[in-house]
C-alpha cells in the first residue's frame, strides 16, 4: 500500500528544486498533487512529468503572499481532487545582503512570500481540514532561521518566524486532528545551488556538516513523506532537520579512533 494513497496534496514552490522532488515523490506514493508555483510554466513541466509516470497532478499559478490567490489555490485543490489532505508550504525567496544594506523593499518582499505566504495558505487549508478533522501541514524552514549567518537578515528572520508559527499552528489545530510540522533542509544539491555555491561556499558547508556532503532533494522528499503519512500521527509541532548533522555539530576536527587505525579519513568522503 502506498503511504499517501488517495490523499490530495498541495506543494507551493513546486516548480523546481526541492519542491519539485516533493511533488514527484508524493505522486509515486499515491497522492494527487497540485503543483503550485508563481511560474506556471515550471509548475506545468513538473505536473506533466508526474502524469507521464502514471500519477495524478495539476499545475496552478499562485502568488502565496496574496490572500485571494492563496485561498483560491486551496479551493482549486478541493474542486479538482475533492479535498485537501496535505499542504507543503515550500514557496520561498531570498536576498543575500548584509543587515545594514538590506532595503525595506527587499525585507518586506521576503517576509511576504516566506512567512505571510505560509500563513495565508496554511490558514486557508486549515479551514478546510477542520471540517474533516484531519490533515497535514508541513512548512519548509531553514538552518538560516536557527543560526545567525552573514547576509541572511531578511531570509533568516522569515524562516525563524515560520518555525515558531509552525508550533503555534500545531498547538491550536491539534484538537481538530491536524498535524503541523516543519522540515529544515541543510545544504542541498539543486540546480540553483550548483550555480550560486562556488567552491569556497561548498567547502565551508563540507567543513560544518559531519556527513561531509550535500544532501539531495529526494532525501528531503523522503522526510516529507513521513510527516505527510499516517506514520507520523504522534509527531506534532516538530522541526525535523534533514541536514547531514549540520545543526547538531559543534567543533569538528580530525581525531582518529585509537581502536580503528585503518578507518578512512573523514575528509576523503566529502562530496
Amino acid at each position: 500500500m502506498k503511504r499517501l494513497q488517495d490523499k490530495a496534496a498541495i506543494v507551493t514552490g513546486g516548480g523546481g528544486g526541492i519542491c519539485s522532488a516533493i511533488c514527484e515523490t508524493f505522486a509515486r506514493e499515491g497522492a494527487s498533487v497540485v503543483v503550485a508555483d508563481f511560474d506556471l510554466g515550471l509548475a506545468e513541466a513538473v505536473a506533466n512529468r508526474i502524469r507521464e509516470q502514471g500519477g495524478r497532478a495539476m499545475a496552478c499559478r499562485v502568488d502565496v503572499g496574496d490572500k485571494d490567490s492563496a485561498y483560491g489555490l486551496i479551493d482549486t485543490c478541493v474542486q479538482e481532487f475533492g479535498s485537501v489532505d496535505i499542504l507543503v508550504n515550500g514557496a520561498g525567496i531570498s536576498v543575500n545582503e548584509l543587515f545594514i544594506d538590506t532595503s525595506i523593499e527587499d525585507w518586506e518582499r521576503v517576509q511576504r512570500v516566506n512567512l505571510t505566504g505560509a500563513f495565508l495558505c496554511g490558514q486557508a487549508a486549515a479551514r478546510k481540514m477542520i471540517k474533516r478533522r484531519s490533515g497535514r501541514i508541513i512548512n519548509i524552514v531553514s538552518l538560516s532561521g536557527q543560526r545567525g549567518g552573514f547576509g541572511r537578515s531578511a531570509y533568516g528572520s522569515s524562516k525563524a518566524g515560520l518555525e515558531i508559527l509552525t508550533k503555534i499552528m500545531a498547538v491550536e489545530l491539534s484538537h481538530y486532528g491536524i498535524n503541523v510540522n516543519a522540515v529544515a533542509p541543510g545544504p542541498i544539491d539543486t540546480p540553483m545551488t550548483k550555480i550560486v555555491h562556488d567552491e569556497a561556499t561548498r567547502q565551508s558547508y563540507y567543513n560544518l556538516t559531519p556527513m561531509r556532503r550535500y544532501g539531495t532533494p529526494e532525501e528531503i522528499a523522503d522526510a516529507m513523506v513521513f510527516l505527510a503519512s499516517d506514520e507520523s500521527q504522534y509527531v506534532q509541532g516538530h522541526t525535523l532537520n534533514v541536514d547531514g548533522g549540520f545543526g547538531a555539530a559543534g567543533l569538528i576536527y580530525e581525531l582518529k579512533p585509537k581502536t580503528m587505525d585503518d578507518s578512512p579519513d573523514p575528509a576523503s568522503t566529502a562530496g
